[in-house]
């Protein structure tokens, strides 16, 4: 990132290193990014430490996801001479400012947390009764106060964290002195991405469309994808309303082709099939560059190691600084 004499608010994100991404991480996520690092300083993590707070008993794949993931983010336009790319657990800090918060952070602001008491339900078949699992906002916290950040792009699920986040520079700064800014939560504008099944996209569905995905298997999948039930056959009128592939059409295609579309359903004057296809030509021409791009970084042994070591050193300097502000302030 060059240097420049005014200076850029800075973002701070991360992603936890959970499986390969799919088409949701991409527009809901990663586009965004990558308009950010446009515009701002922008920190951009593998929330590597994050993933034992919920799998701490399977570890063993976090190391390739972690690299899998990176080639993702690159390969969608992230710019390691933009952003700050790199590993979470790379800077110790982090850790030692998530303990010093942990100290001054109410036990019940955690137990509140929305988040909190939902995954405790959805994933029941784990035992999440544990220090990490609660104190895992705190965590987060620290790893947006330690570059000082003044945005974070969350969806809307993530802004009580954000909130929780503010409530801790701020608890800090009353006791110690302003040492942290209170950052805002920067709504991404993330559509609602359908999976193959008309539920939300998601790994763990089973119905996402994955950015390394081979082609033929993409437009396969999706022509499957979920309808309007209405249509049982092809002479059947349905609604685009009530169809889950429709909402990747008012995504993915122009005005033109949602009105052909809309009308063809309605009147049944083409096949599902022959409406889906208008669409996955779309999704194939967006992935297709970032498919290239991903080979040539594949085809670079090392490549990922050196950005995400560079990035390291870029964010320790900051880390360091901050945590020295930290000790000072509290009088360690």
């Amino acid at each position: 990132m060059s240097a420049k004499s005014e200076k850029r608010s800075v973002i701070v994100s991360g992603m936890r290193p959970t499986g390969r991404l799919h088409l949701g991480h991409l527009l809901g996520t990663l586009g965004n990014w990558v308009q950010l690092q446009e515009r701002h300083e922008c920190f951009f993590f593998v929330a590597d430490w994050h993933v034992l707070t919920t799998d701490y008993e399977k570890p063993q794949s976090i190391s390739d996801f972690s690299r899998e993931m990176v080639i993702d983010w690159l390969a969608a336009g992230l710019d390691p001479e933009r952003s700050v790319i790199f590993r979470q657990s790379a800077l110790l800090e982090h850790a030692e400012l998530a303990l010093l918060f942990g100290m001054l952070t109410p036990l019940g602001w955690l137990e509140r947390n929305p988040t909190y008491k939902e995954q405790r339900e959805q994933l029941g078949d784990r035992d999440l009764s544990t220090f990490g699992f609660l104190g895992y906002p705190v965590l987060q916290a620290a790893d947006i106060l330690l570059y000082k950040a003044s945005g974070v792009p969350v969806g809307i699920d993530q802004v009580p964290h954000v909130e929780l986040t503010r409530e801790i520079a701020r608890r800090f700064n009353n006791y110690y002195g302003e040492v942290f800014p209170e950052p805002q939560a920067l709504l991404s504008p993330a559509p609602k991405i359908p999976g193959t099944d008309g539920r939300k996209m998601s790994k763990s569905y089973g119905n996402a469309i994955f950015l390394d995905e081979d082609p033929a298997s993409i437009e396969k999948r999706l022509g499957r994808m979920a309808t309007d039930p209405a249509r049982v056959r092809r002479t059947d009128p349905g609604d685009p309303a009530l169809c889950p592939a429709f909402l990747l059409h008012q995504i993915y295609c122009t005005p033109e082709e949602i009105a052909y579309v809309t009308e063809g359903c309605r009147t049944a004057g083409i096949g599902c099939l022959d409406c889906k296809k208008v669409m996955i030509r779309h999704v194939l021409e967006q992935l297709a560059p970032l498919r290239e791009r991903r080979a040539e970084i594949v085809a670079k042994p090392g490549l990922v190691d050196e950005i995400l070591a560079a990035g390291a050193e870029r964010a320790r300097k900051i880390a360091r600084e901050t945590m020295r502000e930290v000790r000072e302030a509290i009088g360690m």
